[in-house]
């Protein structure tokens, strides 16, 4: 016997038991009724057809915005280049959802648009500093986990150009003069001397430090450093140097340039300053002293440059010297840059 059969047989001898003690109390017709309905809902139940569950709509992969090759503009707005994917163009149902992040804000939704195929142009304005964009698509099964962020900044501000050496007016003892300083990272500098109409460009760091060197022309050089942004903004900055000899040089300074006969004995000063062709001071470069005064025989000492490029000796004029011109002469030499002189004239009086 089937399945189902067996089973209503087994219903109808429940039913049946219980309805003999329902009939003794006049309840034959109910007992037929409640087995006929128990038996043939039973029967519905197990044969049946389950009805058709509604679809779901399905949320779509994100979409992608095309980065800017240099995110920093002046301008007040901008396209974003919007890419979906294709399941999702030609959907009348789906939308583009753009949002803005402005510096240390939470994403804000800015605009909807409809989807004009695999890639839509969205135009969007921008605001000073950072703009940090994104979009989502939304339809009916929901929104799309957002796109990655592309970043623009809007920038109208010229860069500060600030020289930290040399100082304007130095002197320099070389063919060219080497620049630093600090700017806008990024900022592509130009130096032009106009003495000589040398020009070098380069670009500064990230940090925004750079470094140039530009070749000088005897005497005065006015020098003009033009700076131009990420953004196209420009700024100028001014320098001037003096160009001095290039060579390797001793100068030779006493703390007195006359003395009275009188005061012998008397002590004197001599300072040797020695500097290389681009005047930065020499350390460790052996100096010879003399003094020559009327009347006394000559002196010599022997001593070296210190850190600062600087020799000193204190000699004393005895009382003996005669009036008249004397000299001290400070003669230099330098495994590197060779051998330099100078003297000065000292009068006893």
């Amino acid at each position: 016997m089937p399945l189902i059969g067996r089973l209503i047989m087994a219903l109808a001898l429940v039913a049946l038991g219980l309805g003999v003690l329902y009939v003794g109390m006049g309840g034959l017709g109910k007992v037929v009724g409640a087995v006929g309905s128990l038996a043939g809902g039973f029967v519905q139940g197990v044969t049946a057809t389950a009805s058709p569950q509604p679809s779901v709509a399905t949320i779509s992969d994100a979409p992608s915005v095309q980065a800017p090759e240099e995110p920093y503009t002046t301008a007040d707005s901008t396209d974003l280049v919007v890419t979906v994917p294709n399941d999702v163009v030609g959907d009348p149902n789906t939308l583009i959802r753009i949002y803005l992040a402005l510096k240390d804000q939470a994403p804000a939704q800015i605009d909807e648009v409809p989807i004009a195929g695999r890639t839509t142009v969205v135009p969007v304005s921008l605001t000073k500093g950072v703009n940090d964009f994104s979009v989502t698509l939304i339809g009916p099964g929901g929104e799309s986990d957002p796109s990655p962020v592309v970043r623009f900044i809007q920038d109208k501000a010229p860069p500060k150009i600030t020289i930290t050496a040399p100082k304007s007016g130095a002197k320099v003892n070389g063919k060219a003069v080497k620049i630093t300083g600090k700017t806008q990272g990024r900022t592509t500098l130009i130096a032009r001397n106009a003495a000589n109409g040398a020009t070098i460009t380069t670009d500064a760091l990230a940090d925004g430090t750079f470094s140039l060197t530009l070749a000088i022309a005897p005497g005065v050089n006015d020098i003009s450093i033009d700076g131009t942004d990420p953004a196209g903004n420009v700024s100028t900055a001014a320098l001037v140097v003096k160009r001095g000899t290039g060579k390797f040089t001793v100068v030779l300074a006493a703390s007195a340039y006359q003395i009275s006969k009188s005061k012998l004995p008397e002590g004197i000063r001599l300072t040797a300053t020695v500097t290389d062709p681009n005047g930065r001071a020499v350390a460790g470069a052996a100096v010879t002293f003399s003094l020559s005064i009327p009347g006394i025989p000559g002196i010599t000492h022997d001593g070296k440059t210190s850190t600062n490029g600087r020799a000193i000796w204190t000699p004393t004029i005895p009382k003996g010297a005669d009036t008249g011109k004397g000299s001290a002469v400070a003669q230099v030499s330098s495994a590197e840059f060779g051998t330099a002189e100078d003297f000065t004239v000292i009068t006893i009086k």
